[in-house]
């Protein structure tokens, strides 16, 4: 009997995906699965000591550990005309303040600079501390990730910009945010695809049983947001990557070598489908 350690953000959507996966719902042969639940950042950084067999990452890391970790196919959260939002007390962005984001890897930062530049200070919190650094006034702007995205305007917040919104009407590709990856010296590398893409299935078959479970990693929201919130970002593209989804990764990881907010041994975007 094998053990790999899977590691995915405390929040409803992956909760959701990887519930029948790691909680004996689906059948998995001689390999069982043990959860590591941590913000994108520390699993940012983590991948980069490669420490666990498959793991949640932004698509912004995925640039510098692609060596180590195959890009999956199944499991990417990705935002088809929505996404990361930056908010503030005030509805208008104003350059040269102090801006908190969620992780200097994410791909929320990678998205902020994409349409605003450095011209900012950057300070970085737990992804679930952001909205509170703004609040207090310790920051002027915030990016919110996750089911903040829904409950910014209950935190007092006025949203700023879509940056979801924004990427997709600059490219027309939807926005990848988060992906799952494997490690390459795995030998089941590809048959985690599969047994991903089950558990996804399991739970839209299973979906109260499913969302009763992500509950838990809903900090406040109610059943029927996070109902909207998991439809949000496991979607069709999770299920299964595509072609529309890889160019939506290509577009991002290409404009952040362009602008030169991705810096590496890749040389071209593709490199990141090797």
């Amino acid at each position: 009997m094998k053990t790999y350690t899977i590691g995915h953000s405390p929040d409803p959507d992956d909760a959701f995906m990887f519930y029948a996966l790691t909680h004996g719902k689906i059948e998995t042969g001689n390999i069982r699965f043990r959860e590591h639940l941590e913000g994108i950042e520390a699993l940012n950084e983590r991948a980069e000591r490669k420490e666990f067999e498959i793991t949640a990452v932004s698509v912004h890391q995925l640039y510098y550990i692609h060596d180590s970790y195959r890009l999956m196919n199944v499991g990417a959260s990705m935002g088809d005309g929505y996404g990361p939002l930056v908010v503030g007390r005030n509805g208008t962005y104003l350059p040269g303040r102090r801006v908190a984001l969620p992780g200097r890897r994410t791909t929320a930062a990678l998205l902020f600079q994409l349409r605003f530049g450095t011209e900012a200070e950057f300070a970085v919190y737990p992804f679930d501390d952001v909205m509170r650094a703004v609040r207090e006034e310790e920051c002027d702007y915030g990016v919110v990730i996750h089911e903040g995205q829904l409950s910014y305007r209950e935190e007092g917040m006025i949203a700023v910009e879509d940056l979801g919104r924004w990427f997709t009407e600059e490219t027309g590709l939807p926005t990848p945010l988060g992906v799952n990856v494997v490690r390459r010296d795995l030998s089941e590398s590809e048959e985690m695809d599969r047994l991903l893409r089950t558990s996804i299935a399991w739970a839209f078959e299973n979906e109260e049983e499913a969302l009763d479970y992500a509950l838990q990693y809903a900090r406040g929201l109610e059943k029927d947001s996070v109902r909207k919130f998991v439809r949000m970002y496991v979607n069709d593209l999770t299920i299964d990557l595509g072609e529309r989804g890889r160019n939506g990764v290509r577009e991002l990881i290409r404009r952040g070598i362009d602008r030169g907010f991705l810096r590496g041994t890749i040389a071209t975007a593709d490199e990141i489908f090797l």
